[in-house]
Formats: C-alpha cells, sequence, structure tokens
C-alpha cells in the first residue's frame, strides 16, 4: 500500500488482530498483528476510517443504546453482540475481581465473552486517548450487523456453520462481485496465522463497511451518547438507508 488513503476493518481473533485493507479500487491487503496498538501505529498516517469490532464507549451502568438496537435489528443472531465491562472493570486482570465490579454497578454479571475483550479495550482506548487523529479515524462496529446492513434483512444461518459461511460470502458478494476473490486472497495472506476463514470475513465485512463504495456510513443510534470520557457509544455500519429497528 502506497501513502494514499486507505480503509481498514480490524477484527480481534482472540489473541490476534486481522487487518483488512482497501485502497480506493479496492482490496488491497491483509495483515495480522499482535496488538490494536500495532494495528494502529502500521495504518495511522494512511487510513482515513479504521473500523474495529471490540468496544470502544463504556457506560457506567453497563447499559449501551446501540447494543440494545444491534440485537433487535440481527433477529435471531443477537448473541453476536456482547455488552462491554464498565469502565472500572476493564483492568482487572480476574474474571472474577471483573464480574464482581460490574455487578455491582449493573446488577448483573460479567460473561466470560465480554471479559475476553478486557485487554483489548484497555490498550484501544490508550490508543484514543495518546494519539490525538485516533479518535477521528477509529470507530466502533460489529461483523454481524454489516452483514445485515449489506443484506437489507436478517442472517438467519450460524456463522460458525456451512452453511453460515455461504450466506455471509453471497452477502458480501452482492455489494462487490470481487469480494469471493478477495477473501481467498486475504486468507491466503495471513496462512500460517491462528486466523479461521470466518475470521477472514469478518474482517473483510468491516473493511467493506469502513470503504466508501456504495451507500453510506450510518451511525446505530443515529444520535449516540457518549461516555464519561467522551468517546461514543455507537456501531458504525453501512447500507443503501439506515436500518429501520423501531
Amino acid at each position: 500500500m502506497t501513502d494514499d488513503a486507505a480503509w481498514v476493518g480490524a477484527h480481534y481473533c482472540g489473541d490476534e488482530w486481522l487487518a483488512v485493507a482497501f485502497d480506493a479500487d479496492g482490496y488491497d491487503h491483509a495483515d495480522v498483528f499482535d496488538g490494536v496498538g500495532d494495528c494502529w501505529l502500521r495504518y495511522q498516517e494512511v487510513a482515513d476510517r479504521l473500523l474495529v469490532d471490540v468496544p470502544i464507549g463504556l457506560p457506567d451502568d453497563g447499559d449501551r443504546e446501540c447494543d440494545r438496537l444491534a440485537r433487535r435489528a440481527l433477529g435471531p443472531l443477537a448473541s453476536a453482540v456482547v455488552s462491554p465491562p464498565v469502565p472500572d472493570a476493564v483492568r482487572k486482570r480476574r474474571h472474577g475481581v471483573a464480574s464482581s465490579v460490574h455487578e455491582r454497578q449493573t446488577g448483573e454479571a460479567l460473561p466470560e465473552r465480554a471479559f475476553a475483550t478486557s485487554d483489548e479495550i484497555a490498550v484501544l482506548r490508550d490508543v484514543l486517548r495518546e494519539f490525538p487523529s485516533a479518535p477521528d479515524v477509529i470507530a466502533e462496529s460489529n461483523p454481524e450487523l454489516c452483514y445485515r446492513a449489506i443484506a437489507g434483512t436478517p442472517l438467519e444461518r450460524d456463522p460458525a456453520t456451512a452453511g453460515g459461511y455461504a450466506e455471509r460470502m453471497r452477502t458480501l458478494a452482492s455489494l462487490d462481485r470481487d469480494a469471493p476473490p478477495a477473501v481467498q486472497a486475504a486468507a491466503e495472506a495471513v496462512a500460517g496465522h491462528d486466523v479461521a476463514v470466518r475470521d477472514v470475513l469478518d474482517a473483510m465485512a468491516l473493511a467493506y463497511s469502513s470503504w466508501p463504495g456504495s451507500g453510506d456510513v450510518y451511525s446505530l443510534p443515529p444520535e449516540p451518547q457518549t461516555d464519561a470520557d467522551g468517546y461514543p457509544m455507537r456501531l458504525l455500519y453501512r447500507a443503501d438507508g439506515p436500518l429501520d429497528v423501531a
């Protein structure tokens, strides 16, 4: 990639970050990073938008309107949206301790899936605080919300199944006929890393939603609140029009 503008989708795979980058003409490359900080350092000079699927805005009461609306939009796949820990629980090293802090403030225990993102949430917020340009570039999304917005209707199949893979590939192909070979190229580029084909699809969905192709980028909710640190509690997606989640 040259120093021209880039549009990036970065998917957290559990141990690593998989980034898919587009230039003005479409898919450019894919790469794997040890952390979101490394990913930001790679793209900070060129990225016009970098969509990540780790929470940014963290409410003290644990309730994010964007998560509630996204679950409504996803229908049968609502469980793909996991609400994050409250800010006071993010830097706790043990799940039990973090869950106790979270429960005191929200009345609900902290799921393991939410706790598993804590370290990356903390690093991401450090990046947003330490790099003045980062808040204008990095934004939160959700791959399943991206698929839903592209398809125009809720998807039905579990993404971990062969049918779910096919459904998501068809969804990306409906947006761009070059999506299937782009997914193949991205998968080949990151071969040797602990990255599943599902991870490649999710990073690609984020990248397509970042890239200024068809449609426009919308915020869920349209007028998001901010947390105590000023970070918006929203999920971005690309579509021909705003999702109807009333």
